[in-house]
This record gives structure tokens, sequence and C-alpha cells, in this order.
């Protein structure tokens, strides 16, 4: 009943009375006296003020106007990303320039566009593995990051069934997100230095499931029975079968391995973060916060300014 009964008035205290007659008890300060009215008073309520130190809210005197604080983000984490997504847009843009517009760049076809195209990944899931550890609504950015893989490969499927896009990045990084709900309170009694070096060592592992085997840096070391490569649930887990196509394919193993190493480098390093006060560069502190729209909308943009550069150099 504490804060139910002191919301109600101001936070001010009383001096007793003194033993004569007709002395009014007096406040420390002179609200709430006879006629002031409630615009008039700016004192915070009692509840309001202790509320303030226990629960992370702020408060404005005047108006009783409550927000709140809300977890203030890392520019270096930003600025990362916002690189990564430069590279993202300009590999797309030279991939439908090659693959789609018929350029000719024999570099594109070769280890080190592939390497690129790698990191870019590898830096993203990476990145969403590690800031897995701060979110505070896993289930709606989940449902949500999910649910734009799935708009991606239906529009695919309609406008550009040769180009169609099957359990892509979005898929996968939203996949992650909401298998992280369940596992969470398992992977927190993982000691985190333990956890990452088992995560990155079975994403090693299995990073060629996709080929038939495990193993470590193409040497294989079990082969994979065919039987498991079978139709689009096992194409999902990594398991897909020979007449699977996908123009940004990213299944559920090894890429989970990866997520979670990114989950468990949170857990070593993050707590470092706070400390961490440069202020990014603000033009790719920009496009990091915006990083899931911009890869929603870049391809179609690409695709359009690729569709008028070829109907002018054609003329």
């Amino acid at each position: 009943l504490y804060p139910l009964f002191f919301i109600a008035g101001a936070y001010c205290k009383e001096v007793p009375p003194v033993p004569i007659p007709n002395t009014a008890v007096k406040l420390f300060h002179d609200e709430n006296t006879w006629l002031v009215t409630t615009w008039e008073i700016s004192s915070v309520p009692a509840s309001f003020k202790s509320a303030s130190y226990r629960s992370g809210f702020s408060y404005i005197q005047r108006g009783y106007i409550m927000e709140q604080t809300k977890r203030p983000r890392t520019a270096l984490l930003d600025t990362i990303r916002g690189l990564t997504v430069i590279n993202m847009v300009i590999y797309h843009a030279i991939w439908d320039l090659v693959y789609i517009f018929g350029v000719n760049w024999e570099w594109y076809h070769g280890n080190g566009a592939y390497f690129w195209q790698q990191c870019i990944c590898c830096t993203f899931i990476l990145l969403s593995g590690f800031c897995a550890g701060m979110s505070k609504k896993p289930l709606r950015r989940g449902l949500l990051v999910f649910g734009i893989g799935a708009v991606v490969t239906l529009v695919t499927a309609i406008f550009m069934p040769n180009e169609i896009v099957v359990f892509g990045v979005l898929t996968l990084i939203g996949s992650c997100m909401l298998l992280m709900i369940p596992l969470k309170p398992l992977l927190e009694k993982i000691p985190a230095i333990l956890g990452g070096i088992l995560s990155l060592a079975l994403f090693l592992f299995t990073r060629r499931i996709s080929w038939g085997y495990l193993g470590f840096f193409g040497k294989e070391l079990i082969h994979l029975p065919d039987w498991l490569y079978a139709n689009y649930v096992t194409a999902y887990f990594g398991f897909d079968f020979p007449e699977f196509y996908s123009t940004d394919y990213f299944p559920l193993f090894p890429w989970l391995f990866l997520f979670l190493t990114g989950y468990f480098l949170f857990r070593l390093i993050g707590k470092f973060l706070p400390k961490v006060t440069w202020k990014g560069i603000p033009p790719l502190n920009f496009i990091g916060r915006h990083a899931l729209e911009i890869y929603v909308v870049h391809q179609p943009l690409i695709y359009g300014l690729c569709l008028v550069w070829d109907s002018l150099a054609n003329r």
C-alpha cells in the first residue's frame, strides 16, 4: 500500500507542531497549502522520486512526465555494421552486373571475390550473434527478421524465379534469434570462453555440410549419407538436395554455430563496451542503425539502376 498511498501527495515533509495554541503545522516549502491549485505544484510525488532510482525511470519535475531510459547504442558496432552494409551493396551491384546483365569481369569469378563475400556474410552473422546477447525483445525481432526473409523468398519466386532466394541470410538470422529464446538459459551455464571455442570449432567442422561431409579446412573426416539430402526441410538445416537452387543460401548449419560464436564473444567482452568512448564515423553509424531497411530495399534499387544503365548502353 505504500506506493498507492504516497502517489497522490507531493514529496514534502512537515515540521512537527510546536506546543503553542493556534500554531499551524508548517511545510518545508510553500506547496500543498490552502488555495494552491494542482498545476502550481512542482514537486515530484514521493513514489515517483523513490522509484526513479530503483527502476531506471527518469522524470521531468514540473510535469510528472516519465520516460524509460534506453540502452545507449554502441557506435563501434554501428560503424562496423555500416561498413559491412556498404560492402554488401557494392558486392550485390557487381553480382547483378555480372550474372544478370552479362558484364564480363573475370576477377569476380575467382577466390578474391569469394573471400570478399564470405567476409561480408560472416561479419553480419557474427554481429547478429553478438547483439543477441543485448537483445531485450528477441521474439519480436526474430519474427520480424524471419518474416522479411519469407517476403524476400516470395517476391523473388514471383518476379525473379531465375534468381530466387530460398533460406537466405535473413531467414537464417531470424531463425537464430528465435532459437536463442529456448537456448539462452542453457547457454548461460557454459563458460563464455569454452562456449566460444566450441562454437567456432563446430562452425569450421560443419563448414562443408552442404558438400556432403564434415571436416576442417576442406579435409573430409566424416562422409554424410546421401539420404540426408532429401527435400526443402533438410535443405533448411544444410542438407540440400541436387535440384535445390538459391542465389542466397544460408542454412541453419553451419551458420548457427557462427551466430553462437558471436553470442559468446559478447559474453566475453560485452562488459567493456560501456567504456568505449569512440563515437564512430557518423555516416557509417547512420547506415549501421538502418541496416535492415537498407538490406530490404537495396536489391530492387540496384536492379532498377542496372536496368536503366543497360537500356541506355544498348541504344
